[in-house]
């Protein structure tokens, strides 16, 4: 039998070692070292979490990909809900909060990877996946470098599965100018509760 909660707590299997300073202090490291890369220098809110990922299917989700986990706060709440056989992959260009991931979950779904959203179907494929159910994204695409943008909307597009969806949090409705050529349909929401207030995104391969 399992009981109420038993799950989340199987899924939970996280060594909190932490690096110094905790969460809060590696963010702003983060956001000091690759400002470009990093959305914003406060983690999402409970709010924004719950709001982004209320649409997946987790019964029918096997990779779940996950483009500047950061220091984890989508990353706990996905693994709380992916199921024991799932996948989840993160992929991120800065390699300190890739070892402090590593070091602050264990859990043996977690795949966290140092490397570029751009390579996403290279990424997976190393993994043995030709694709994913759902692709989640806080990257601060109107500041990426010149073309990354869409290269970034283009290899995702092609990366999830028919049915599939790409996740995207901003604090820029401009995002949208990026992923529109490439999906069929595009959902949109807001969230005030978070620091600052986000559009969300939610595209669908139909």
């Amino acid at each position: 039998m399992t009981f109420p909660g038993e799950q989340a707590q199987r899924s939970r299997a996280y060594a909190r070692h932490g690096a110094k300073g905790g969460p809060w202090l590696m963010f702003l490291k983060g956001f000091v070292k690759h400002p470009v890369m990093v959305g914003s220098v406060i983690p999402s809110s409970k709010m924004l979490i719950d709001k982004m990922l209320a649409p997946v299917d987790w019964a029918n989700c096997k990779l779940f990909v996950e483009y500047g986990p950061g220091v984890g706060t989508f990353t706990e709440k996905i693994l709380e809900k992916l199921a024991p056989d799932a996948i989840l992959l993160t992929i991120d260009t800065n390699p300190d909060f890739t070892s402090y991931l590593t070091s602050k979950i264990r859990d043996s779904r977690l795949r966290a990877v140092t490397g570029s959203a751009a390579e996403v179907r290279e990424i997976m494929g190393n993994f043995g996946f030709d694709h994913a159910d759902y692709i989640l994204s806080g990257l601060p695409f109107s500041t990426l470098p010149p073309g990354i943008g869409p290269k970034i909307a283009e290899e995702t597009a092609e990366a999830l599965r028919p049915g599939g969806a790409f996740l995207v949090y901003q604090f820029s409705p401009k995002v949208r100018d990026f992923i529109a050529p490439y999906f069929d349909r595009i959902d949109r929401g807001f969230e005030w509760v978070n620091v600052p207030p986000a559009t969300l995104f939610w595209a669908w391969r139909d």
